[in-house]
C-alpha cells in the first residue's frame, strides 16, 4: 500500500522510512545485513528490497512537489537517502542514478516533458544520465554521439557507457552533438523508440555495488522527436556542469549512511570482543579509532546538510560548495571505513561472522563515492580555479551573509521548497561564499558567548581552538592572494584540499551558533564543537589532539545510540545536550 506522508517534517518522514526498512542488524527482511550479503555474493539485490522501497513511496521524493511528487527540497532527499544507504548502498545508488537522469528535466524541460517523466517515475520507471562514452570518460569535449535533423526529429547515433540504470531505465538524458546546433541534452524515452534501432549492453561486473545496473546503450540512426531537446540548444555542456552540482551534494548522503553503518559495526565489535581480559574498546588505540570516526561523521553532516539547503536558498553558490562536499565527505567516509577496518582487524577480512560479513560490502560499495559525478581530482580542480576570487575577499563579510547563513544552518525551520530553475545555477561562485567570508563575525560572536555564557572549561577550550583556526586561516588566504595559483598543479590541488577543511570548520561553527543556542551551555552542547574543530585541525596540524576531558559524554552518547533506532548524528548530540541541560 502506498503511503504519502508528505505533510510531515523531514525528520518525521525519515523516521517512518526507518521503521519500514527495519533494523539491518536483525534477522529477516530484505534490508537485513544477512539478506543483503547473501544476494550480493550472487550479484543480485535481495528479493523484495526494491518493491518495499517503491511501496513506501521513495520515488515520490525524486519528483518535485511542483510536478506532482513529494520532493520539497534536497535536504529532505539527503536525509532519506542516508537511511537507505546505511542499509544497502546499491539500492540507494539505483535511485540516485535516476535522480541524476531526471534533474535536467526538472530544470529545463517543457511542460509536456516534465509531466511525462513525473508520471513515469511515480509509476515505477527509472531514468539514467547517458553522458559517458567508452573512449572519453569525463572528457566531455570529445563526445562522439550525434543527432542529425531528419524530418520532424533527429537520428541519434552513438554509444554511451558506462551508465547507471542504462538497461533498467526508461528515460535517458543523452548528451549529443546536434548538427547545426552544437552539444545539447536530449530526453529519450525508450518506449517511443523504433525497435531494432538501439540496444543495451550487458551489465558491467564491478568490485562493489553488485546487482546495480551499470551498463550501456548504443543508438544506430535512432529516430527521436524534435521535442526531445532539453533546455537551450547548444547548451549541453553547461547543463551537465550545472546539474552535477545537485547530485554531487546528494552523494554526501551515501557517505554519511556508510559511515553510520561501519561505525556501528566496529563499535559493537569493540564492546563484544574480549582480549587480554577486557573488551577491546578499552585499548587506547581502538578507542581513538572509534572516537575519531564519530567526530568525522559529525563533520560530514555539518558540511553536507547546509549545502543541500543551498539549492533552495542560494543555488548560485553550488558551483563551489557542491565540489567541497563531493571532495571532503567521501574522503571522510573512506577514512572512517579504514578506521573501522582497523578495529575489526582480521574479522574485517572475513566474508562471514561480524555483522553477517556486510562490512566488506560497505567497504567495496563506498569506494565509488569519490568517483561518481567527477573524481576527487576534478572537484579539487574546480575548487582551486575559484579560490583566488574567494581569497581576495575572505576577510570581508558578504552583504546579507547573516540572513543566508541563518537559513542554511538554523534547524528550527524546514528548508524552503525547491523551485527548479536552470537559470538559478551558475558555473562559478565568483566571490560569493558566505561560508568562507562569515568566519570573522562568527568567531567574534562565539568569543562573546564563550566569555559570558559558557562554563569555564568549555569556554576556554573553544577560545583556544578558534584562535588556532583564525591564525591558520588568515595565513592561508593571504598566501593565495599573494601567489599565482594554477588549478592544474599539485599545489593547486593541495590548496583546494585545505580550503575544504576551512569550509568544514566554518560550517561546524555556524551550526553551533544557529542551531545550538539553547543547548550550548551544557558539556555536550559546546563540547562537540570543540572536538570537531580539534579533529579538523589535525588534518592540517598532526600535533593537534582532542581535549580528553570532553570525550566521556561523547562516548556515552555513542553507546546509547548503538542499539537504538536513531542513527549517529548531530540531532542525537542536540538531544543529549538538551537532556543534560
Amino acid at each position: 500500500m502506498n503511503r504519502h506522508p508528505d505533510d510531515r517534517p523531514s525528520h518525521a518522514l525519515v523516521a517512518d522510512l526507518e521503521r519500514t526498512l527495519g533494523d539491518p542488524g536483525a534477522a529477516g527482511g530484505p534490508f537485513s545485513h544477512a539478506e543483503t550479503v547473501e544476494h550480493e555474493e550472487r550479484g543480485a539485490l535481495p528479493p523484495g528490497a526494491v518493491d518495499l522501497i517503491r511501496s513506501w513511496g521513495f520515488a515520490r521524493y525524486l519528483v518535485p512537489e511542483e510536478f506532482g511528487g513529494g520532493l520539497r527540497n534536497l535536504e529532505q532527499l539527503v536525509l532519506l537517502t542516508r537511511s537507505l544507504a546505511r542499509r544497502n548502498l546499491t539500492v540507494a545508488v539505483m535511485f540516485g542514478s535516476a535522480l541524476l537522469g531526471v534533474n535536467p528535466v526538472w530544470l529545463w524541460g517543457d511542460e509536456e516533458q516534465r509531466a511525462r517523466v513525473a508520471r513515469g517515475l511515480l509509476g515505477g520507471d527509472l531514468a539514467c544520465f547517458a553522458v559517458s562514452e567508452p573512449d572519453h570518460g569525463s572528457d566531455l569535449g570529445t563526445n562522439e554521439t550525434t543527432a542529425v535533423p531528419d524530418g520532424d526529429g533527429y537520428l541519434l547515433t552513438g554509444e554511451k557507457w558506462p551508465v547507471g540504470n542504462a538497461t533498467r531505465g526508461r528515460f535517458l538524458t543523452v548528451y549529443a552533438a546536434v548538427e547545426g546546433v552544437g552539444p545539447s541534452l536530449l530526453l529519450v524515452d525508450k518506449q517511443a523508440l523504433p525497435p531494432g534501432s538501439w540496444d543495451n549492453h550487458p551489465f558491467v561486473r564491478t568490485v562493489g555495488l553488485r546487482g546495480h545496473d551499470l551498463s550501456g546503450i548504443t543508438f544506430r540512426d535512432t529516430k527521436v522527436p524534435a521535442g526531445a531537446l532539453l533546455g537551450r540548444p547548444g547548451g549541453g555542456l553547461t547543463g551537465i556542469l550545472q546539474v552535477l552540482q545537485i547530485t554531487r551534494t546528494a552523494i554526501g548522503a551515501l557517505s554519511i549512511g556508510t559511515m553510520d553503518s561501519v561505525l556501528r559495526i566496529a563499535l559493537r565489535h569493540a564492546r563484544e570482543r574480549v582480549l587480554y581480559g577486557q573488551e577491546i574498546y578499552r585499548i587506547p588505540v581502538i578507542r581513538r579509532h572509534l572516537v575519531r570516526s564519530h567526530l568525522d561523521l559529525l563533520v560530514a553532516e555539518c558540511v553536507t546538510l547546509p549545502v543541500a539547503r543551498s539549492l533552495s536558498v542560494v543555488p548560485s553558490r553550488l558551483s563551489l560548495w557542491s565540489s567541497v562536499v563531493k571532495y571532503l565527505v567521501p574522503t571522510l567516509g573512506e577514512e572512517v571505513v579504514q578506521e573501522a577496518g582497523r578495529v575489526l582487524g582480521a574479522r574485517g577480512y572475513l566474508r562471514e561472522g561480524v555483522a553477517g560479513g556486510v562490512f566488506q560490502k560497505l567497504q567495496r560499495d563506498h569506494a565509488i563515492a569519490s568517483v561518481f559525478e567527477g573524481t576527487t581530482h576534478v572537484n579539487l580542480h574546480s575548487i582551486a580555479s575559484q579560490l583566488p576570487a574567494v581569497a581576495r575577499v575572505a576577510d570581508r563579510p558578504a552583504p546579507g551573509a547573516d540572513t543566508v547563513l541563518r537559513r542554511l544552518f538554523d534547524w528550527s525551520d524546514e528548508a524552503p521548497v525547491w523551485q527548479p530553475s536552470g537559470r538559478a545555477l551558475r558555473l562559478t561562485n565568483a566571490s560569493e561564499d558566505e561560508i568562507t567570508r562569515g568566519w570573522g563575525p562568527a568567531v567574534a560572536e562565539a568569543r562573546l558567548i564563550a566569555e559570558r555564557g559558557l562554563p569555564a572549561a568549555e569556554g576556554d577550550a573553544l577560545l583556544k581552538v578558534l584562535d588556532a583556526w583564525s591564525a591558520r586561516r588568515a595565513a592561508f588566504y593571504t598566501r593565495i592572494v599573494a601567489e599565482s595559483l594554477d588549478p592544474a598543479t599539485t599545489d593547486g590541488q593541495d590548496r583546494a584540499t585545505e580550503h575544504c577543511v576551512h569550509h568544514a570548520a566554518a560550517s561546524c561553527l555556524y551550526t553551533w551558533l544557529y542551531s545550538f543556542a539553547e543547548e550550548r551551555a551544557t558539556a555536550p552542547g559546546t563540547g562537540w564543537l570543540v572536538l570537531v574543530l580539534q579533529r579538523l585541525l589535525r588534518r592540517l596540524d598532526p600535533t593537534a589532539e582532542p581535549d580528553e576531558s570532553l570525550l566521556p559524554w561523547l562516548e556515552e552518547l555513542m553507546f546509547a545510540r548503538l542499539d537504538g533506532p536513531e542513527y549517529f548524528s548531530l540531532q542525537a548530540v542536540k538531544a543529549a545536550a538538551a537532556a543534560a541541560g
